[in-house]
């Protein structure tokens, strides 16, 4: 039996402060530094030892996987970062609040721009300093592969190359890895490997810092998936990611 953990980052600071972050590269909260101990720590307990681990270039999602290791006694193990694993894009709404977002445009809207398929909100502009070209994390990336904005539908389309040619593919000759990244990164790959519809695909909210295990039979056939922690708990979590896009009553 073969497994990949997918973990979204902790607690990130705009995450307390309930905004739209994207690819704007905030910290961890004390909370999400908490959050992110607790998953190495129950990692651990479970008997996890991954082979290799992947994340992004984004910092909540760099320390959450090194907390995540320091907790295992697994630091040394190869970890490989990759921009494609980036949160969604968010364009102009980028360090918005989503409540006060809801407010002015509607919670549907919210949901739309959040969660949906292949909606994206407005893109930055050319020569807004937060466009990514002008970031030199992402000086090597062709600027015609870097978003001003993006859907989920897009985001997959950055995200699947990376995962079918570097990531999954390495299951052939490892039995664990982990992939820490963000909530739309993952659900893309989570959409991929259960199938979910386009539709469907909007009720799936992911909590932080509370890793999702995959297992796979040796011909890499999905055979079961599982939040690890207490059931009631991690449905809480997810409810409370949801009611993050709506106004405050």
């Amino acid at each position: 039996m073969k497994k990949i953990v997918l973990l979204r980052h902790g607690e990130s600071t705009w995450n307390r402060e309930n905004r739209f972050t994207g690819w704007t590269d905030v910290d961890l909260t004390e909370k999400g530094i908490a959050e992110a101990d607790r998953a190495g720590e129950l990692l651990k307990k479970e008997g996890f030892a991954f082979d290799k681990a992947y994340t992004s270039y984004l910092k909540r999602a760099v320390k959450t996987l090194d907390r995540v290791l320091d907790k295992l006694d697994q630091d040394w193990i190869p970890v490989e970062k990759s921009w494609r694993l980036n949160e969604k894009h968010y364009g102009m709404l980028q360090g918005l609040n989503k409540s006060e977002t809801a407010a002015k445009y509607g919670d549907q809207q919210v949901l739309v721009w959040r969660r949906s398929y292949d909606i994206a909100p407005d893109p930055l502009a050319e020569d807004d300093p937060r466009n990514p070209r002008f970031d030199p994390r992402y000086r090597l990336v062709p600027d015609g592969e870097l978003p001003r904005t993006e859907s989920l539908k897009e985001t997959i389309e950055r995200i699947m190359p990376y995962w079918q040619c570097a990531i999954f593919p390495n299951l052939k000759t490892a039995d664990q890895l982990l992939v820490v990244a963000h909530g739309n990164s993952l659900r893309g790959i989570i959409k991929h490997l259960k199938r979910i519809s386009d539709d469907d695909i909007v009720n799936l909210n992911l909590p932080t810092a509370v890793p999702y295990v995959f297992e796979f039979d040796d011909r890499l056939n999905l055979t079961k998936d599982y939040f690890l922690g207490d059931p009631e708990e991690i449905r809480k979590l997810m409810e409370a990611v949801a009611r993050q896009g709506k106004k405050q009553q």
